[in-house]
């Protein structure tokens, strides 16, 4: 990415959404974060490389049933440099077999393929992906520039005209989006203006800045601002007759058009093997089924230096497997590439079975700020627990009664990262107090505080009493499949007895737990720490505010910020405001430096205050690869946010290097 001074002339053709008039001024060229991104121009010849065609599609190309790649690929591709990340130019062909434990769980090849308009590298800088360009000013004007000749996997042309159908036909119908836009486009209640310049040019304006924009078009689960508009609209009822889309809906079994559009208009689920797609892969089937298959796009935006149009692999098998037999599985070569469904406790297995079934097992860093955190829930219903929660020493005795050596050494091997929930270590924030501060064992401090809130009276077993005279009790919410979580609140039960606090593991649905801590029952929930634990100044700082109510250490506050009100309870604590404070500052600064030092601020009133209890960071994420499977990333992070599981570091330059696997696949 090159920050350039390069401003398109604004020629609007339309415009939609909030009017604002306010003069825009020209961003310095270094002066504000990501003031502009464009696509580094590239040498002529990359820019045009001679293409070689992909064998998978030579026969339907030498029948004229499919163009030739060079009137596939858009005009200016997206030419990837592979030597200067450290991979090989590879050879197109095979298939990649992989696992899931439910048919759902197809959806994660919308991640993990990472397709986006805007995405991370490997850097975690942001760089245009399915846009050429993307210019940027002030944080408040964001103007898309799609890639000319760029098609949908069916041939169609992708156009401005997705991006607006998305926009005023999707998002602000209130038949398909009832809730309105998406809450990363509105600022202070404003909507964006919507602007499309020309066939292949729209607009985001705002009279504010958004700095939300770009990181959300990168995030693991893409946001889609844009749809195939011309398979789409055969099912909107501005388009079609509404006669004709009632009798659909009704075959369907549906109730309404709008219904029967939503059910089709499936970006992400990956169920409808007839919508077409921008991704490097497209599902062939749907379910219900014990086997999904995804081919190649003939269409994808990306080729190698070579001429060759990506991805290299063909075809994606996905066979549906029980959660438990991930690893047996694997171990019994029955995958050629497999992560998620693996944990740290199915190394020694995976390792066993490495050389006779011809895989490796490779170590991922998982980045996370905690595999197991605990939240005291500051807007639990129970007035006396709500009251102790909220007393910063109750928190900072809870956290100091942890022997994090120990878990580390039970549950990671010794190779853990012990302390606070927080960045990790390499992340370009972090800072040695965020993860010590509190985050060590010493429960002779932790008794010291418990005995100065005023926690003396004891019952016949050592556990302290409540103000009310019920016994310190501590019932901690989980997750029952986060089998790490339980495993380590048993540990944790020992180390808490020791400083007069009970503790009780309660399991169960993770529906069920979010809904309780949604209305505020549960007093405390033990879960994983920060998704992004590897955050740039350019990510939002939303995870350390009090503004989202899937954080369990304040729900109700979180649902009072999504709702504009509605439900929920308005903070009224006063470091907690400080942090929604802190993240106003944030949405409203575009420099760096000024973005940098509030996420510092932010992480250390969370290291002071511990709203949330870390454990042990840095787990292991194990994947197993078949011998011959190449051009994986060198040092790869494994993580939600910002990493899409390792979606970042492009599996569509993976390759088999070996002849006996390329075997052309053709349909």
């Amino acid at each position: 990415m090159s920050v350039l001074p390069r401003m398109s002339p604004p020629h609007p053709v339309r415009r939609t959404g909030a009017g604002h008039h306010r003069p825009i001024r020209r961003a310095a060229i270094f002066g504000a974060a990501l003031a502009v991104i464009v696509l580094a121009a590239l040498p002529a010849a990359a820019q045009a490389p001679a293409y070689r065609e992909t064998p998978f599609f030579a026969e339907q190309v030498a029948k004229g049933a499919l163009p030739p790649v060079a009137e596939r690929v858009p005009a200016r591709p997206l030419v990837v440099d592979l030597a200067e990340r450290g991979k090989r130019i590879g050879t197109p062909g095979g298939e990649m077999v992989t696992l899931v434990g439910k048919a759902r769980d197809i959806r994660y090849v919308s991640v993990y393929a990472y397709t986006r308009l805007v995405g991370y590298d490997e850097n975690l800088d942001l760089k245009p992906d399915l846009l050429e360009r993307v210019d940027v000013e002030e944080e408040r004007v964001f103007t898309l520039h799609i890639r000319p000749g760029h098609r949908w996997s069916d041939g169609r042309a992708f156009t401005a005209e997705d991006l607006r159908y998305w926009w005023e036909d999707v998002a602000l119908n209130k038949h398909l989006s009832p809730q309105g836009p998406p809450d990363f486009l509105i600022v202070d209640g404003e909507r964006p203006r919507f602007d499309v310049l020309d066939e292949f040019t729209v607009r985001y304006s705002w009279s504010k800045p958004n700095p939300r924009f770009l990181p959300m078009l990168a995030a693991p689960r893409d946001p889609f601002i844009y749809r195939p508009a011309h398979y789409m609209k055969a099912f909107h009822a501005k388009y079609t007759d509404p006669a004709s889309l009632a009798q659909a809906a009704a075959r369907a079994k549906l109730k309404s058009w709008a219904a029967l559009h939503n059910r089709l208009d499936d970006m992400f689920e990956n169920s409808n093997p007839d919508l077409p797609t921008l991704q490097a892969w497209k599902v062939m089937n749907a379910a219900p089924a014990s086997r999904f298959v995804f081919e190649r796009n003939p269409y994808y935006h990306r080729v190698d230096a070579a001429g060759q149009q990506l991805p290299y692999i063909d075809r994606i098998v996905i066979d549906v497997a029980s959660g438990g037999l991930m690893a047996a599985k694997a171990n019994a070569g029955e995958v050629d590439f497999l992560a998620r469904g693996l944990t740290m406790a199915d190394i020694p297995v995976l390792k066993e079975g490495e050389r006779a079934k011809g895989y490796k097992t490779m170590l991922w860093p998982i980045a996370r700020g905690s595999e197991v955190a605990l939240y005291p829930n500051l807007t639990v219903t129970d007035p006396v627990w709500r009251k102790l929660n909220r007393d910063v020493r109750f928190r900072r005795a809870l956290s100091l009664g942890i022997d994090r050596r120990t878990i580390n050494n039970a549950l990671f091997f010794g190779l853990g990262m012990e302390g606070n929930n927080t960045v990790r270590e390499g992340s370009r924030l972090f800072e040695p107090s965020f993860r010590n501060r509190f985050g060590t064992y010493d429960p002779a401090e932790a008794g010291r505080l418990l005995d100065e809130i005023g926690l003396t009276q004891r019952d016949g077993d050592g556990t302290r009493l409540l103000p009310d005279g019920r016994p310190l009790e501590i019932v901690v919410e989980v997750n029952g499949e986060a089998a790490m979580a339980i495993d380590a609140l048993q540990l944790i039960t020992e180390f808490w007895r020791e400083i007069g606090v009970k503790l009780f593991i309660k399991p169960q649905d993770i529906t069920v737990l979010r809904n309780r801590a949604y209305a505020g029952l549960p007093v405390m929930v033990a879960s994983t720490g920060l998704d992004n634990a590897m955050p740039t100044p350019a990510m939002p700082p939303a995870e350390l505010a009090p503004v989202r109510q899937d954080n369990y250490a304040w729900p109700k506050w979180g649902q009072y910020v999504e709702t504009q009100g509605r439900v929920g309870e308005a903070c009224d604590m006063q470091n907690p405001l400080k942090l929604m404070k802190l993240y106003e500052e944030w949405l409203a600064s575009d420099e760096e430096g000024e973005k940098a030092a509030i996420w510092r601020q932010m992480l250390a009133l969370h290291a002071e205050n511990q709203w949330s209890i870390g454990t042990v960071a840095g787990a292991i994420q194990p994947v197993v690869v078949r011998q011959g499977l190449t051009n994986l990333a060198g040092n790869p992070i494994y993580s939600w946010e910002p990493t899409a599981l390792g979606g970042i570091y492009r599996i569509d330059e993976v390759f088999w290097d070996r002849a006996d696997r390329r075997v052309a696949s053709v349909q």
